[in-house]
């Protein structure tokens, strides 16, 4: 229990770090620039969760089912394959984005133009904060977002004395670059790009699905954002953003859990297969309770002077969607604890059936309701079908638990081949 604790704690440090990152990033964008500029801002950091949700999947969601707890030398070799699958994936996606931003031009066309030449180094930095994670070393994940924030002080400075989409986006991505390099030398790894195919290879019984589950969850969440844009104007994309800021600092308990959940649920398993509903559902109900704390917080007691001066413009209309998000929220809680137990269960085609169901859900109430009633009828669609995934995730991970109990078989050590030149080292461990 001490160390689920230490390593809970060093979760929601890194995290908090993050989540001050990002929520300190959008609140200088916001107050820089117009509900227009902001909206555009707001399509690039979509994009981003697509990509960085697709390096997940084939590069650190595998490792964190795989390599949590194992000896350190398999460890090593690994994360040089993981990171290096991090790097490729934003090499390729930023080529798209390049394309894409000068086809569409405008506003929109230069953030993704910039976003395009800053992913290879968001994914790599966020590959090295779940590698660290994996191996209960979540120190060292706190110091690489702590470099990223200090790193941003004096870039979002320069940006915003001649505000602009791009330098904004220049920035943000500057400062991971920074924190990546950091990452390497605390890990003393480098990453291996000519590596990239050997991992797909070895780990595609997992990486197929859990890049396609985590597309549906990412894709789900950036077309709901660009049918918002189409039917109700980029400004509403902007408004939708805003409440999600301000309920930002509850995702640092949120994604702070998230990333320790894989690796506890393994551990968890490990040593009972009975005792994982409970720690599921312990971890879902947990955070639920602290979203709906926050998000009553806000509707209640946040003044509205206060909420002017952080969002400025933004904050007019991003108010009036403080309660659906807080639900959509705590609904979403309940299923990312369901979704820890599936991925440390293995069982990859459950986890994205589940996903499947619960995106398309989200996509469909979100567009839908957007198209109905702009950005506040998109906010309620996205809470009635969080409501939805939450279920469906509950009852696949019922039957993952019931299908292992019947099969009477706990998870052994994972067989990742290490590279010729690693062989000595693990015989003499």
């Amino acid at each position: 229990m001490r160390g689920v604790l230490r390593r809970l704690t060093w979760g929601l440090a890194d995290q908090a770090v993050t989540s001050m990152v990002s929520f300190v990033v959008g609140i200088v964008v916001a107050r820089s620039m117009g509900a227009v500029e902001f909206g555009a801002f707001s399509l690039a950091w979509v994009t981003y969760g697509v990509v960085v949700n697709i390096s997940r999947g084939l590069a650190t969601d595998p490792l964190a089912v795989r390599f949590s707890g194992v000896p350190r030398p398999l460890w090593r070799t690994a994360v040089a394959s993981s990171t290096g699958m991090a790097i490729t994936v934003g090499l390729a996606a930023g080529a798209v984005c390049v394309v894409a931003g000068l086809a569409l031009g405008g506003r929109p066309g230069a953030a993704f133009v910039a976003l395009g030449f800053v992913l290879p180094a968001l994914t790599l930095q966020d590959s090295w904060r779940f590698a660290f994670f994996s191996s209960g070393q979540g120190g060292k994940a706190f110091v690489s977002d702590i470099t990223w924030a200090i790193a941003l002080v004096p870039l979002l400075y320069v940006a915003s004395h001649r505000p602009s989409v791009t330098l904004f986006v220049l920035a943000w991505g500057a400062g991971s670059a920074i924190a990546a390099v950091v990452s390497g030398l605390q890990a003393g790894i480098l990453p291996r790009l000519f590596s990239t195919r050997r991992w797909f290879t070895q780990h595609r019984d997992l990486s197929v699905r859990y890049l396609v589950e985590n597309l549906t969850l990412s894709g789900a969440y950036q077309f709901r954002m660009y049918g918002l844009g189409a039917f109700a104007g980029i400004a509403a994309v902007g408004s939708v953003r805003g409440a999600e800021m301000l309920l930002g600092p509850f995702f640092i308990v949120l994604s702070g859990v998230g990333l320790v959940a894989v690796p506890e649920a393994a551990r968890v398993l490990r040593r009972s297969v009975s005792g994982l509903r409970t720690f599921c559902l312990l971890l879902g109900g947990v955070q639920a309770a602290a979203a709906l704390l926050w998000g009553m917080a806000l509707i209640v007691a946040l003044p509205h002077d206060w909420g002017h001066r952080l969002l400025g413009d933004v904050w007019t209309s991003a108010s009036v969607l403080l309660l659906p998000a807080t639900l959509s929220v705590m609904n979403a809680s309940f299923y990312t604890g369901a979704a820890a137990g599936l991925r440390a269960l293995g069982v990859a085609q459950r986890s994205l059936r589940a996903q499947l169901w619960a995106s398309a859900a989200y996509l469909v109430g979100g567009v839908s309701g957007g198209a109905l009633g702009g950005a506040e009828g998109s906010a309620w669609g996205a809470a009635a079908a969080t409501f939805f995934g939450a279920i469906v995730w509950w009852i696949y991970l019922r039957a993952g638990i019931r299908e292992r109990q019947q099969a009477g078989a706990t998870p052994s050590l994972p067989e990742f081949g290490p590279e010729p030149e690693h062989l000595p080292e693990m015989r003499s461990t």
